[in-house]
Protein backbone atom coordinates (compact mmCIF):
# COMPACT_ATOMS: atom_id res chain seq x y z
CA UNK A 1 0.00 0.00 0.00
CA UNK A 2 2.72 2.38 0.91
CA UNK A 3 4.15 2.38 -2.97
CA UNK A 4 0.44 3.69 -4.37
CA UNK A 5 0.79 5.94 -7.27
CA UNK A 6 -1.10 8.38 -5.88
CA UNK A 7 0.49 8.72 -2.58
CA UNK A 8 0.91 12.28 -2.14
CA UNK A 9 -2.35 13.03 -3.19
CA UNK A 10 -3.38 11.23 -0.47
CA UNK A 11 -0.92 12.45 2.13
CA UNK A 12 -2.19 16.05 1.11
CA UNK A 13 -5.79 14.82 2.00
CA UNK A 14 -5.15 13.17 5.18
CA UNK A 15 -3.03 16.17 6.50
CA UNK A 16 -5.89 18.57 5.49
CA UNK A 17 -8.41 16.15 7.01
CA UNK A 18 -6.36 15.96 10.34
CA UNK A 19 -6.03 19.56 10.41
CA UNK A 20 -9.70 20.39 9.63
CA UNK A 21 -10.79 17.81 12.58
CA UNK A 22 -8.53 19.31 15.15
CA UNK A 23 -9.76 23.05 14.11
CA UNK A 24 -13.52 21.86 14.66
CA UNK A 25 -12.81 20.36 17.91
CA UNK A 26 -10.89 23.82 19.21
CA UNK A 27 -8.37 21.63 19.92
CA UNK A 28 -5.34 25.00 19.55
CA UNK A 29 -8.36 27.12 21.90
CA UNK A 30 -8.23 24.49 25.22
CA UNK A 31 -4.66 23.79 24.27
CA UNK A 32 -3.37 27.51 24.20
CA UNK A 33 -1.45 26.36 21.37
CA UNK A 34 -0.57 30.06 19.53
CA UNK A 35 1.22 29.21 15.92
CA UNK A 36 -0.04 30.52 12.66
CA UNK A 37 -2.23 28.68 10.02
CA UNK A 38 0.69 27.67 7.59
CA UNK A 39 2.91 26.59 10.50
CA UNK A 40 0.10 24.19 11.73
CA UNK A 41 -1.00 22.70 8.07
CA UNK A 42 2.65 22.41 6.98
CA UNK A 43 3.30 20.37 10.36
CA UNK A 44 0.39 18.03 9.62
CA UNK A 45 1.68 17.64 6.04
CA UNK A 46 5.73 17.65 6.85
CA UNK A 47 4.44 14.81 10.26
CA UNK A 48 2.23 12.40 7.62
CA UNK A 49 4.55 12.81 4.71
CA UNK A 50 7.76 10.92 6.75
CA UNK A 51 5.65 8.65 8.75
CA UNK A 52 4.39 7.66 4.93
CA UNK A 53 7.66 7.80 3.20
CA UNK A 54 8.95 6.19 6.54
CA UNK A 55 6.99 3.08 6.61
CA UNK A 56 7.69 2.76 2.63
CA UNK A 57 11.45 2.77 3.37
CA UNK A 58 10.92 0.44 6.18
CA UNK A 59 8.58 -1.82 4.09
CA UNK A 60 11.58 -2.49 1.47
CA UNK A 61 13.86 -2.87 4.09
CA UNK A 62 12.20 -5.55 6.29
CA UNK A 63 11.30 -7.01 2.59
CA UNK A 64 15.30 -7.69 1.98
CA UNK A 65 16.01 -8.96 5.35
CA UNK A 66 12.93 -10.57 6.42
CA UNK A 67 13.04 -14.35 6.27
CA UNK A 68 9.46 -16.09 7.38
CA UNK A 69 6.55 -16.49 5.48
CA UNK A 70 4.43 -15.71 8.04
CA UNK A 71 2.61 -12.64 6.68
CA UNK A 72 1.09 -11.53 10.76
CA UNK A 73 4.48 -12.52 11.90
CA UNK A 74 5.99 -9.64 9.16
CA UNK A 75 3.16 -6.87 9.66
CA UNK A 76 3.76 -7.14 13.44
CA UNK A 77 7.50 -6.19 13.58
CA UNK A 78 6.49 -3.81 10.35
CA UNK A 79 3.74 -1.90 12.70
CA UNK A 80 6.77 -1.84 15.74
CA UNK A 81 9.18 -0.02 13.72
CA UNK A 82 6.96 2.10 11.99
CA UNK A 83 5.56 3.64 15.76
CA UNK A 84 9.11 3.63 16.80
CA UNK A 85 9.87 5.82 13.71
CA UNK A 86 6.92 7.85 13.88
CA UNK A 87 7.38 8.41 17.32
CA UNK A 88 11.29 10.34 16.46
CA UNK A 89 9.35 12.02 13.44
CA UNK A 90 7.28 13.59 15.59
CA UNK A 91 9.55 15.19 18.20
CA UNK A 92 11.60 15.67 15.50
CA UNK A 93 9.69 17.80 13.41
CA UNK A 94 8.20 19.74 16.18
CA UNK A 95 12.11 20.33 17.13
CA UNK A 96 13.04 21.68 13.79
CA UNK A 97 9.96 23.90 12.77
CA UNK A 98 10.03 25.81 16.54
CA UNK A 99 13.51 26.42 16.09
CA UNK A 100 13.42 27.41 12.15
CA UNK A 101 9.85 29.74 12.48
CA UNK A 102 8.56 30.03 16.39
CA UNK A 103 11.68 30.49 18.11
CA UNK A 104 9.18 29.31 21.62
CA UNK A 105 11.75 27.86 24.89
CA UNK A 106 11.74 24.39 25.05
CA UNK A 107 9.55 23.91 27.73
CA UNK A 108 6.67 25.71 26.27
CA UNK A 109 6.77 22.46 23.82
CA UNK A 110 5.61 20.16 25.71
CA UNK A 111 2.08 20.34 24.74
CA UNK A 112 3.29 20.50 21.55
CA UNK A 113 5.46 17.27 21.44
CA UNK A 114 2.02 15.31 22.50
CA UNK A 115 0.44 16.00 20.34
CA UNK A 116 2.50 15.84 17.53
CA UNK A 117 3.27 12.32 19.05
CA UNK A 118 -0.51 11.69 19.37
CA UNK A 119 -0.98 12.38 15.69
CA UNK A 120 2.01 10.63 14.56
CA UNK A 121 1.30 7.36 16.03
CA UNK A 122 -2.07 7.50 14.95
CA UNK A 123 -1.23 8.02 11.64
CA UNK A 124 0.90 5.53 11.80
CA UNK A 125 -1.57 3.20 13.45
CA UNK A 126 -4.51 3.68 10.68
CA UNK A 127 -1.91 3.18 7.81
CA UNK A 128 -0.50 0.08 9.11
CA UNK A 129 -4.28 -0.84 9.24
CA UNK A 130 -5.18 -0.17 5.93
CA UNK A 131 -1.34 -1.75 4.84
CA UNK A 132 -2.91 -4.84 6.66
CA UNK A 133 -6.18 -5.21 4.72
CA UNK A 134 -4.37 -4.51 1.85
CA UNK A 135 -1.71 -7.03 2.07
CA UNK A 136 -4.38 -9.90 2.99
CA UNK A 137 -6.85 -9.16 0.53
CA UNK A 138 -3.79 -9.45 -2.16
CA UNK A 139 -2.98 -12.31 -0.96
CA UNK A 140 -6.26 -13.69 -0.93
CA UNK A 141 -6.74 -12.64 -4.57
CA UNK A 142 -3.57 -14.59 -5.07
CA UNK A 143 -4.81 -17.84 -3.55
CA UNK A 144 -7.54 -17.68 -5.72
CA UNK A 145 -5.85 -17.53 -8.86
CA UNK A 146 -3.18 -20.17 -7.35
CA UNK A 147 -6.37 -22.04 -6.99
CA UNK A 148 -8.41 -21.44 -10.16
CA UNK A 149 -4.63 -22.60 -12.23
CA UNK A 150 -4.55 -25.50 -10.02
CA UNK A 151 -8.11 -26.59 -10.60
CA UNK A 152 -7.11 -26.37 -14.68
CA UNK A 153 -4.07 -27.85 -14.23
CA UNK A 154 -5.58 -30.65 -12.55
CA UNK A 155 -8.73 -30.61 -15.03
CA UNK A 156 -6.00 -30.88 -17.97
CA UNK A 157 -4.31 -33.91 -16.24
CA UNK A 158 -7.93 -35.51 -15.92
CA UNK A 159 -8.71 -34.54 -19.12
CA UNK A 160 -5.58 -36.30 -20.64
CA UNK A 161 -5.99 -39.49 -18.25
CA UNK A 162 -9.35 -39.70 -19.49
CA UNK A 163 -8.45 -39.13 -23.07
CA UNK A 164 -5.97 -42.10 -22.46
CA UNK A 165 -8.64 -44.38 -22.12
CA UNK A 166 -9.47 -45.62 -25.71
CA UNK A 167 -10.50 -49.73 -25.24
CA UNK A 168 -7.45 -51.83 -26.15
CA UNK A 169 -9.54 -54.65 -26.71
CA UNK A 170 -10.15 -52.65 -30.12
CA UNK A 171 -7.04 -53.22 -31.41
CA UNK A 172 -6.37 -56.39 -30.31
CA UNK A 173 -10.22 -57.65 -31.86
CA UNK A 174 -9.18 -56.18 -35.41
CA UNK A 175 -5.35 -57.71 -34.89
CA UNK A 176 -7.12 -60.95 -34.85
CA UNK A 177 -9.13 -60.30 -37.84
CA UNK A 178 -6.18 -59.26 -39.64
CA UNK A 179 -4.43 -62.12 -38.96
CA UNK A 180 -7.01 -64.69 -40.22
CA UNK A 181 -7.09 -62.74 -43.38
CA UNK A 182 -3.32 -62.90 -44.37
CA UNK A 183 -3.60 -66.45 -43.26
CA UNK A 184 -6.29 -67.14 -45.88
CA UNK A 185 -4.52 -64.69 -48.26
CA UNK A 186 -7.49 -62.99 -48.62
CA UNK A 187 -7.01 -60.00 -50.93
CA UNK A 188 -9.24 -57.97 -48.67
CA UNK A 189 -6.21 -58.26 -46.32
CA UNK A 190 -4.76 -55.23 -47.55
CA UNK A 191 -7.64 -52.78 -47.60
CA UNK A 192 -8.46 -54.00 -43.95
CA UNK A 193 -4.87 -53.06 -42.94
CA UNK A 194 -4.75 -49.88 -44.84
CA UNK A 195 -8.55 -49.26 -43.04
CA UNK A 196 -6.94 -49.81 -39.41
CA UNK A 197 -4.21 -47.56 -40.16
CA UNK A 198 -6.48 -44.77 -40.89
CA UNK A 199 -8.19 -44.96 -37.61
CA UNK A 200 -5.25 -45.55 -35.46
CA UNK A 201 -4.12 -42.64 -37.27
CA UNK A 202 -6.65 -40.35 -36.46
CA UNK A 203 -7.32 -41.47 -32.50
CA UNK A 204 -3.33 -41.05 -32.65
CA UNK A 205 -3.99 -37.47 -33.72
CA UNK A 206 -6.52 -36.65 -32.36
CA UNK A 207 -5.26 -37.28 -28.55
CA UNK A 208 -4.00 -33.75 -28.56
CA UNK A 209 -7.19 -32.27 -29.55
CA UNK A 210 -9.81 -31.20 -27.12
CA UNK A 211 -12.46 -31.08 -30.31
CA UNK A 212 -12.47 -32.03 -33.75
CA UNK A 213 -15.51 -30.96 -36.27
CA UNK A 214 -18.09 -33.60 -36.49
CA UNK A 215 -17.39 -33.65 -40.54
CA UNK A 216 -13.99 -34.93 -39.27
CA UNK A 217 -15.47 -37.38 -36.96
CA UNK A 218 -17.12 -39.03 -39.93
CA UNK A 219 -14.48 -38.82 -42.17
CA UNK A 220 -12.70 -41.32 -39.45
CA UNK A 221 -15.98 -43.31 -38.92
CA UNK A 222 -15.85 -44.51 -42.68
CA UNK A 223 -12.43 -46.81 -42.44
CA UNK A 224 -13.71 -47.27 -38.99
CA UNK A 225 -17.33 -48.94 -40.10
CA UNK A 226 -15.26 -51.03 -42.64
CA UNK A 227 -13.51 -52.65 -39.92
CA UNK A 228 -16.74 -53.34 -38.37
CA UNK A 229 -18.15 -54.93 -41.37
CA UNK A 230 -15.44 -57.92 -41.38
CA UNK A 231 -15.23 -58.46 -37.52
CA UNK A 232 -19.69 -58.81 -37.67
CA UNK A 233 -20.55 -59.61 -41.55
CA UNK A 234 -24.14 -59.29 -41.88
CA UNK A 235 -24.30 -58.60 -37.75
CA UNK A 236 -23.96 -54.88 -37.70
CA UNK A 237 -25.81 -52.30 -39.03
CA UNK A 238 -24.98 -48.60 -38.81
CA UNK A 239 -26.86 -45.78 -40.19
CA UNK A 240 -26.45 -41.88 -40.38
CA UNK A 241 -28.82 -39.22 -40.91
CA UNK A 242 -26.84 -35.72 -40.10
CA UNK A 243 -27.71 -32.73 -41.97
CA UNK A 244 -24.98 -30.76 -43.63
CA UNK A 245 -25.28 -27.43 -41.20
CA UNK A 246 -23.90 -29.48 -38.30
CA UNK A 247 -20.78 -30.97 -40.02
CA UNK A 248 -18.88 -27.84 -38.51
CA UNK A 249 -20.10 -28.32 -34.73
CA UNK A 250 -17.59 -29.46 -32.77
CA UNK A 251 -17.58 -33.27 -30.82
CA UNK A 252 -15.04 -34.95 -29.10
CA UNK A 253 -12.64 -36.60 -30.94
CA UNK A 254 -13.08 -40.63 -31.08
CA UNK A 255 -16.49 -40.34 -29.00
CA UNK A 256 -18.46 -41.99 -31.36
CA UNK A 257 -16.03 -44.81 -31.83
CA UNK A 258 -16.36 -45.52 -28.21
CA UNK A 259 -20.02 -45.64 -28.48
CA UNK A 260 -20.12 -48.10 -30.97
CA UNK A 261 -17.67 -50.08 -29.21
CA UNK A 262 -19.38 -49.73 -25.92
CA UNK A 263 -22.79 -51.02 -27.88
CA UNK A 264 -21.14 -53.65 -29.05
CA UNK A 265 -19.70 -54.92 -25.95
CA UNK A 266 -22.44 -55.19 -24.28
CA UNK A 267 -24.95 -56.26 -26.96
CA UNK A 268 -25.16 -59.53 -29.20
CA UNK A 269 -24.23 -58.73 -32.67
CA UNK A 270 -24.94 -61.87 -34.90
CA UNK A 271 -26.66 -62.85 -38.14
CA UNK A 272 -29.90 -64.17 -36.24
CA UNK A 273 -29.76 -60.75 -34.04
CA UNK A 274 -28.46 -57.85 -35.51
CA UNK A 275 -27.20 -54.93 -33.77
CA UNK A 276 -28.62 -51.81 -35.30
CA UNK A 277 -26.61 -48.48 -34.29
CA UNK A 278 -28.38 -45.04 -35.70
CA UNK A 279 -26.14 -42.40 -35.51
CA UNK A 280 -28.65 -39.19 -35.61
CA UNK A 281 -29.25 -34.96 -34.82
CA UNK A 282 -31.59 -33.35 -33.51
CA UNK A 283 -33.32 -29.61 -32.78
CA UNK A 284 -31.62 -29.35 -29.55
CA UNK A 285 -27.67 -29.77 -31.24
CA UNK A 286 -27.43 -33.15 -30.01
CA UNK A 287 -26.09 -36.06 -31.90
CA UNK A 288 -27.69 -39.55 -30.13
CA UNK A 289 -26.20 -42.46 -31.02
CA UNK A 290 -28.73 -45.26 -30.39
CA UNK A 291 -28.91 -49.37 -30.81
CA UNK A 292 -31.37 -52.17 -30.29
CA UNK A 293 -31.24 -53.63 -27.03
CA UNK A 294 -30.25 -57.10 -27.32
CA UNK A 295 -28.18 -57.19 -24.03
CA UNK A 296 -25.38 -60.46 -23.49
CA UNK A 297 -25.46 -62.47 -20.57
CA UNK A 298 -23.56 -60.51 -18.00
CA UNK A 299 -20.38 -62.27 -16.89
CA UNK A 300 -20.27 -59.32 -14.01
CA UNK A 301 -21.61 -56.43 -13.61
CA UNK A 302 -20.89 -53.14 -16.04
CA UNK A 303 -18.55 -50.42 -14.77
CA UNK A 304 -19.45 -48.12 -17.65
CA UNK A 305 -16.16 -47.02 -17.96
CA UNK A 306 -16.45 -45.99 -21.69
CA UNK A 307 -19.29 -43.86 -20.51
CA UNK A 308 -17.69 -42.31 -17.52
CA UNK A 309 -14.84 -41.78 -20.05
CA UNK A 310 -17.35 -39.78 -22.49
CA UNK A 311 -19.16 -38.07 -19.76
CA UNK A 312 -15.60 -36.75 -17.70
CA UNK A 313 -14.59 -35.69 -21.12
CA UNK A 314 -17.55 -33.58 -21.96
CA UNK A 315 -17.61 -31.94 -18.28
CA UNK A 316 -13.89 -30.87 -18.16
CA UNK A 317 -13.52 -29.75 -21.74
CA UNK A 318 -16.85 -28.15 -22.61
CA UNK A 319 -18.68 -27.99 -18.70
CA UNK A 320 -21.60 -30.01 -20.48
CA UNK A 321 -23.69 -33.36 -19.85
CA UNK A 322 -24.41 -36.22 -22.26
CA UNK A 323 -28.28 -37.49 -22.09
CA UNK A 324 -28.15 -41.35 -21.54
CA UNK A 325 -31.90 -42.92 -22.27
CA UNK A 326 -32.34 -46.81 -21.67
CA UNK A 327 -35.86 -48.22 -22.32
CA UNK A 328 -36.62 -52.05 -22.61
CA UNK A 329 -36.01 -52.30 -26.73
CA UNK A 330 -33.45 -49.57 -26.85
CA UNK A 331 -30.19 -47.57 -24.98
CA UNK A 332 -29.25 -44.15 -26.60
CA UNK A 333 -26.80 -42.04 -25.78
CA UNK A 334 -27.11 -38.00 -26.57
CA UNK A 335 -23.73 -36.16 -27.31
CA UNK A 336 -24.14 -31.98 -27.51
CA UNK A 337 -22.84 -30.67 -30.61
CA UNK A 338 -20.35 -27.16 -29.78
CA UNK A 339 -21.29 -24.71 -32.00
CA UNK A 340 -17.82 -23.10 -31.86
CA UNK A 341 -14.44 -24.39 -30.41
CA UNK A 342 -14.06 -23.43 -27.36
Amino acid sequence: MFNLKYRYALIGLLAAYSYLVTLFSEVYFYYGIRAPVYVILFVFVLITLLVWEGNRFIQKLLIRTFSSDNTLQFLIIFFIAGMTASAIIAVTVVLIVNALLLHQPLYNLHISLKLAFTYATRINLFLHVANGIFVFAENYKLKQLETEALKRETAQAQLQAVKSQVNPHFLFNNLNVLSSLVLLENPDANKFLEAFAKVYRHILSSQQEELITLRAELEFMEPYVFLLKKRFPESIFITLDIPDKFLSYYILPVALQMLIENAIKHNIASKAKPLTISIVTDANNKLIISNNLQTKTPEGESTNVGLKNIAQRYDLTTGKNIDIIKTNESFSVALPLIVHKL
